[in-house]
């Protein structure tokens, strides 16, 4: 059991390290977040972004979720957060991705209308590291093709999505427990927000 413990545990981190040196030269990572297996890019690099858009064959009008791993760094790139966001966050018993409006700092092809930018704030161990460490949002859009259904784990990824990416993770690739989309917010910069999922 300790030596499962120990390939875990070196799974993980070499994991979290390929992820860092890909997203840091601007590629493409297959990875578990805490909803279902995504495609993951650096959310500042517009060039990085547009190969999601391309691997995914998605249009480009159609806004990317991102991750970040702290509520607190929100205004790093949403113009004027309004207070109830941290409270609608806190609150949340399941994934919540909340839409801003007037968002910047990121790549301008994650931007839908209003500026608006799909955050959020991820508790699930890898993800809430890998942001962590590399102190940048990262996209995390579902690891299918546009129009497909959402791929519950990675057995499930398509092979042309798994040769588009720079790098697969490991860590989690057993697991094909059900897994659910994020709940989806609507807020307005004066406070008032609509239930999209």
């Amino acid at each position: 059991m300790k030596k499962d413990i120990n390939q875990s545990t070196r799974t993980f981190e070499h994991d979290l390290k390929q992820c860092l040196e890909v997203l840091n030269r601007g590629g493409l990572i297959l990875y578990p977040t805490d909803t279902i297996w995504g495609i993951g890019c650096d959310a500042t690099n517009a060039d990085a972004v547009r190969r999601v858009y391309e691997l995914k064959h998605r249009a480009d009008n159609k806004a990317l979720i991102v991750l970040i791993d702290s509520a607190d760094h929100l205004d790093h790139y949403v113009v004027d957060v309004p207070p109830i966001a941290r409270e609608l966050i806190d609150v949340a018993v399941k994934p919540l991705t909340i839409i801003y409006e007037g968002a910047y700092n990121v790549a301008h092809n994650l931007l839908g209308e209003n500026e608006s930018l799909a955050i959020r704030v991820t508790h699930e161990e890898f993800t809430h590291l890998l942001c962590e460490r590399f102190g940048k949002p990262i996209v995390s859009t579902s690891a299918n093709l546009s129009g497909e259904p959402p791929d519950q784990g990675l057995a499930d990824v398509v092979d042309a999505v798994r040769a588009g990416v720079d790098y697969v993770v490991r860590y989690r690739a057993d697991d094909n427990s059900p897994h659910e989309a994020s709940n989806i917010i609507l807020l307005s910069r004066d406070g008032t927000f609509r239930i999209i999922r």
